[in-house]
């Protein structure tokens, strides 16, 4: 397996988000300005593949109540790395967080293709196969 720098890694998946690969429901209101909104669970999901570590999942708050979830990494010895967290207004808070067990990518629901469209631009950028 291959090293990679976490500024690499991080420039890869900022220069590899877009419309597709952001939460289907919230596709039509993504755009350049903002690229990380809605990206959380997809960008977690490769720098674990890459740097492993536990998914850690939040709540979005809004005036005290819960609106969405965010999700971002924890490496080892607790380092938490949230490379989305600029994607929120000062009216959203995240609360919380709890470590989240991974499940394998044919049993989610949810976020297969967009997922898999991340992790492979960002290993074209990385030069992976």
């Amino acid at each position: 397996m291959a090293t990679y720098l976490l500024t690499d890694i991080e420039q890869a998946l900022r220069a590899s988000w877009s419309a597709e690969t952001c939460a289907p429901e919230y596709r039509d209101r993504w755009n350049p300005g903002n690229p990380a909104r809605d990206q959380c669970g997809v960008t977690a999901m490769v720098l674990n593949d890459l740097l492993g570590g536990e998914l850690i999942r939040g709540e979005v708050h809004v005036d005290g109540v819960r609106t969405d979830y965010h999700w971002w990494n924890r490496l080892g010895a607790g380092v938490d790395i949230d490379l989305t967290r600029e994607q929120f207004g000062p009216e959203e808070v995240v609360v919380g967080g709890d470590v989240i067990v991974r499940p394998p990518v044919s049993e989610w629901r949810r976020l297969q293709e967009e997922y898999a469209l991340l992790r492979d631009r960002v290993a074209q950028r990385l030069g992976r196969d």
